[in-house]
């Protein structure tokens, strides 16, 4: 890997948070606010958290420690997503949307899970 940007959780992670971006921008002006945006932070806070801990990947611990906080933003981001279906969307419309995300928590787990195995300390 020469950068985050081949990482596929990278990837995926990116082009998830310019969906919810986009579709926040739909919610009442009531929510742009309030849970549009905070699940557009932590949507966005995944592929930030990639970058920094790729960024810090001469330092494994410090590597894992962001993918982890990558994780954490990953579960709020679905438990955002899955309150704002259940008000506003009737419950269905979100949910190709929420199980990327459960797909993208699982990925993660298995990335962290190799760099804890496999990574080799750079320094």
């Amino acid at each position: 890997m020469k950068s985050y940007r081949d990482l596929e959780i990278y990837q995926s992670a990116y082009q998830l948070a310019i969906k919810v971006h986009k579709m926040t921008l739909t919610l009442p002006a009531y929510e742009l606010y309030e849970q549009g945006s905070q699940v557009r932070r932590s949507t966005k806070s995944i592929k930030d958290n990639i970058v920094e801990g790729y960024g810090r990947n001469r330092y494994k611990q410090d590597f894992i420690r962001f993918l982890v906080y990558a994780q954490a933003s990953c579960d709020e981001a679905n438990s955002q997503l899955t309150m704002i279906n259940e008000l506003h969307f009737d419950s269905k419309g979100l949910n190709d949307l929420i199980s990327d995300y459960e797909l993208l928590g699982k990925k993660l787990n298995k990335f962290i899970e190799y760099v804890e195995r496999h990574w080799n300390e750079k320094s």
